[in-house]
């Protein structure tokens, strides 16, 4: 733990803290109701029988997003695939997460539930690769385990990716690039640049899938809720083309923040769960490549983040978007697997430690001092838990008069002061308690 220190902050027994009220932001509520029957349905279409020979060993590849429903969705691809007389297994399909080891990325599998034994099936996690060619000079590798089997099943969610904007995105050509490449495809093909993913991405996948196995994806899309919003099973051959359309729809799906603009953003938790850079850039609009084209969110002077998600396991990749943190969240950095992933994807500023304060109370009061052309108690302030859930949010009361008679908001109850323990932790939850 790093030791406790004085600042002095000029004014800070003077400053007023707006009050909070509690909202709700609207979005599209289309979900699935039931996984197992909408996989079913996927998976015995012609064109998906067809690449799935009887009795063939079936890699599923399963990554480290924190997609909902995860262990129900694994499960349900599993059995179905033992329906049809298939004999699947797990692989990680995580690049370098999970520390780039075996034993990390099996660690990370099951801390969504995904293991051998809660799946009935065996799992595989090695960083062995083979070399299947070239793009533009960058050598293309992909899981050993995986192209030794007779076909391979990726399970993905497709969704705007977080450090660049292209025809495909975060979804299922991407993890056949970068995601069964595992730390030496991911270190490669990062070694390129993120302006380039836009062509790299589309041109590298489609080599990769006349390399490797017959292939299906499966793609699963999300509401702004973190609910399974639709599950698509998509042949190999077809993925260049219906990726694309899968995208689209995934991002009218997407949350986002309603406000026109923000003084101080609190973040209850970053992680590689909610986000490959610890906190969503399609909701912030902080990109850590700073490719910002097609990132919009709006403008956000200061953003504090108050802690780690659990199963991030200690990688705060992202933090170096924040402002102002804690030396609570700086001491449980894991910074072995933090720098691990930023020196894979090149984007070291994604690990830097923004400004950290001993309390959460003094680090709100460094976010709102040191907003420009405002004072402290009209700062217009929005709390919300993570980047993925901005259904219920809280707001000060600033900023309520800039969401008034809106369809899409609904105010859930009475202002409240913002108050603290005994430890200057913030008494108050993005659901609305406090």
């Amino acid at each position: 733990m790093i030791k406790e220190f004085t600042v002095n902050i000029e004014g800070a027994e003077d400053v007023v803290f707006p009050r909070m009220v509690p909202v709700k932001q609207k979005f599209n509520t289309q979900r699935v109701d039931n996984i197992p029957d909408a996989i079913h349905r996927e998976l015995i279409k012609p064109e998906i029988t067809r690449e799935l020979k009887s009795g063939a060993k079936v890699a599923v590849a399963v990554g480290s997003r924190g997609i909902a429903n995860l262990k129900e969705i694994v499960k349900a691809v599993v059995e179905e695939l033992k329906a049809l007389g298939l004999q699947p297994f797990l692989v990680p399909g995580m690049a370098s997460h999970g520390g780039a080891t075996a034993e990390g990325q099996e660690e990370v599998l099951a801390s969504f539930g995904v293991t051998a034994e809660e799946m009935g099936v065996p799992l595989i996690s090695s960083m062995e690769v083979v070399e299947l060619g070239s793009v533009d000079g960058c050598p293309l590798y992909f899981d050993k385990t995986a192209f030794e089997a007779d076909a391979v099943v990726m399970i993905n969610r497709i969704k705007p990716h977080t450090s660049f904007k292209g025809p495909v995105e975060s979804g299922l050509l991407k993890m056949l690039v970068i995601g069964l490449g595992n730390h030496k495809g991911a270190t490669a093909i990062h070694s390129m640049g993120f302006d380039l993913f836009r062509e790299l991405i589309p041109r590298a996948g489609a080599l990769i899938l006349d390399k490797i196995p017959p292939a299906v994806g499966v793609a699963v899309l999300e509401n702004a809720y973190d609910e399974t919003a639709k599950i698509v099973a998509v042949p190999g051959h077809a993925i260049p083309d219906r990726e694309p359309e899968l995208l689209a729809e995934a991002k009218s799906f997407m949350p986002r923040l309603l406000m026109d603009a923000i003084d101080v953003l609190i973040v209850d938790e970053i992680g590689k769960d909610i986000s490959g850079s610890g906190m969503d850039p399609n909701i912030t609009g902080r990109v850590t490549t700073g490719l910002k084209e097609g990132f919009n969110a709006p403008p956000i002077q200061k953003i504090l983040v108050l802690g780690l998600t659990e199963r991030t396991h200690g990688s705060a990749v992202g933090i170096g978007m924040a402002d102002v943190t804690t030396r609570k969240v700086v001491s449980n950095i894991n910074f072995s697997y933090t720098y691990a992933n930023s020196i894979t994807s090149t984007v070291v500023g994604a690990a830097k430690i923004p400004m950290f304060l001993n309390t959460e109370k003094e680090a709100l009061l460094v976010a709102v001092k040191t907003c420009n052309r405002v004072k402290p108690e009209q700062a217009k302030i929005v709390m919300i838990k993570n980047t993925l859930e901005l259904n219920h949010i809280l707001v000060s009361e600033p900023l309520l008069a800039d969401l008034a008679g809106r369809e899409d908001i609904e105010v859930l109850g009475e202002p409240f002061s913002i108050e603290f323990d005994g430890e200057d932790n913030i008494l108050a939850s993005p659901a609305g308690q406090h």
